[in-house]
């Protein structure tokens, strides 16, 4: 696989009880900081309900984002088709891409929250249906087709096409994968890019292994091709110097966003409280692959083992969460970009291998400081200067040799 690339990922989940505008302003700066470290992606989702997730438009979102920001992507994760009409979606993708200097990555979903439907009056057994209809209609938008008609019993386009489209020549495409084969399956048939949030649980780690291959079987039916540099895999991360630092940062806010919203908001199934953070902590820091609170050294062997497991991908996302203060949190994303990130992609690797070629070829490189040291001898003012620095530097007086003391003569015994 070519060098892994690092992303971001914000729902966002954030405690209820804060102010909402310095939610957003805070989620903002996490991007422009990402953006300058050299995170390559960046995701946001759409979300209606829970209290925990108040982005309610990605693209408004990203678009501030992108005028903060000056490299890194910005992708919609996800927008959820059913909720939209699909020449909406496309115009506003279209509009975003353009403003962000064609750095917009469409990922779609069906929708993931129960409640958001609800209050829409979508029924849930046809949401993936929907999702991949409107991939399929706005595909064909974002390609500049002629005028085409398409009806549907939820939404009608009448002789359409787009009078601006995308600034990249293909923007790319993601669809949102949990633990079912769907989001794979769906991914196959039109040849997209894959999200794959269900990692983050257990029984979505286990499935990851068998998931890629119903995105190949997919695209080999319809006559596609899919690509795992396109393939990205969301874990979720905190980062410090020691794993017990990591683990005192995180407790509190991992208790809280574990009993508070999986358990008692979207009360999802087999999930139980923690009795106490220190459970909390304890017990997601042991889940092996899900998640990781300790060092940066665990962290690498985490992504190296999901390469393992997966067969290989082509960008990790790190799951954004308020587990700790907002000071420690950014310095996690920092430590994840000052070590991790070159670890994994082995940009150190000719660092260490250079020092090493010196500390074994000590020897050789003797010989140029001998060829100094003759030098410095032929000159008899060089010679004075020298034995005057070594008399200073005996005498206590901070004077220094003019060359390193391994290669220097004694200069007591010099002839003037």
């Amino acid at each position: 696989m070519a060098k892994l690339r690092f992303g971001a990922f914000i729902a966002p989940h954030h405690p209820i009880g804060e102010s909402p505008r310095l939610q957003f302003q805070r989620d903002l700066e996490l991007v422009e900081m990402l953006d300058k470290l050299g995170y390559d992606e960046f995701w946001c989702g759409e979300h209606h309900s829970t209290g925990w997730e108040v982005i309610a438009s990605p693209e408004m979102f990203l678009a501030a984002a992108g005028q903060r920001t000056h490299n890194i992507k910005l992708g919609t994760g996800v927008v959820s088709l059913p909720y939209h009409h699909p020449f909406n979606v496309a115009q506003r993708m279209v509009q975003l891409d353009h403003m962000t200097g064609g750095r917009a990555i469409f990922g779609s979903g069906p929708g993931a929250l129960p409640s958001d439907a609800y209050v829409l009056g979508i029924d849930p057994m046809v949401q993936r249906d929907q999702q991949d209809e409107a991939i399929g209609v706005i595909k064909r938008l974002l390609r500049g087709e002629e005028r085409f008609s398409h009806k549907s019993d939820w939404f009608e386009l009448n002789d359409v096409k787009l009078q601006l489209l995308p600034l990249q020549d293909e923007l790319p495409f993601a669809v949102a994968s949990m633990v079912s084969p769907s989001g794979m399956t769906l991914a196959g048939k039109h040849g997209t890019g894959v999200l794959s949030i269900g990692s983050m649980s257990t029984a979505g780690l286990d499935a990851l292994p068998t998931q890629w291959q119903f995105a190949e079987d997919a695209a080999a039916q319809h006559g596609n091709q899919v690509n795992r540099a396109d393939w990205r895999i969301v874990m979720s991360w905190h980062i410090a110097e020691t794993k017990k630092e990591a683990q005192k940062q995180a407790r509190d806010g991992l208790y809280r966003w574990h009993n508070e919203y999986t358990v008692g908001t979207l009360m999802r199934p087999g999930a139980e409280p923690f009795k106490s953070p220190k459970q909390a902590v304890k017990e997601m820091s042991n889940a092996a692959g899900a998640s990781v609170i300790g060092t940066p050294d665990d962290l690498i062997a985490a992504i190296r083992d999901m390469i393992n497991l997966t067969g290989g991908f082509g960008t990790v996302v790190g799951f954004a969460h308020d587990w700790a203060n907002p000071e420690n949190t950014k310095r996690s994303w920092d430590m994840v970009a000052r070590y991790v990130m070159p670890e994994v992609n082995g940009m150190l690797d000719a660092y260490r291998e250079s020092q090493q070629h010196v500390i074994n070829n000590r020897d050789s490189f003797d010989r140029a400081g001998e060829a100094v040291t003759a030098k410095i001898m032929g000159n008899e003012k060089a010679v004075r200067a020298m034995q005057a620095g070594q008399a200073a530097q005996e005498q206590g007086q901070g004077g220094q040799a003019a060359i390193p003391s391994h290669h220097a003569p004694d200069l007591k015994d010099v002839s003037n």
